[in-house]
């Protein structure tokens, strides 16, 4: 099932729970997808579904982080639980086994020793976790460490 018909039986459940906050943080991600789907003059695939996902995740993460320097625990609190059901609609997330599993497979593979060769590992490491969320800073850190 396309994920914006998936989110719609997920907005009409919630309206008829009345749960509130929810019904609002998925309009907002229909909205996403919606705006996504006319810009686009071809239909979205899965991974551009996932990346509008995941970007809106990351701003979910930016406000409440604001919202948290700026003293509103209450709507850094709110963020979080967007990001929390936005991210129900992602795959499964690597564990950190895999990762390092990715990473050392990627350092082999590219005979990468030194950080100038960063990316090349990056983009190799993330290649073999294809279909699975997984946190980029967190995987450059990894990589970083073991490339110093």
């Amino acid at each position: 099932m396309p994920l914006i018909d998936q989110v719609q039986q997920d907005m009409v459940a919630a309206m008829k729970s009345k749960e509130e906050a929810r019904l609002s943080a998925l309009r907002m991600v229909k909205a996403a997808l919606m705006k996504a789907k006319v810009d686009s003059p071809k239909p979205l695939d899965e991974a551009a579904e996932m990346q509008i996902l995941k970007s809106l995740i990351k701003q979910r993460i930016d406000a409440a982080d604001m919202f948290r320097k700026a003293g509103r625990e209450d709507q850094a609190n709110k963020e979080e639980a967007e990001r929390a059901l936005i991210e129900s609609y992602l795959p499964a997330g690597a564990t950190d086994a895999e990762i390092d599993a990715a990473i050392a497979e990627a350092m082999v593979e590219t005979g990468a020793t030194s950080a100038k060769q960063m990316g090349l590992v990056m983009k190799a490491a993330q290649a073999k976790l294809k279909g699975k969320t997984v946190d980029g800073k967190a995987m450059s850190e990894k990589v970083r460490a073991k490339l110093a």
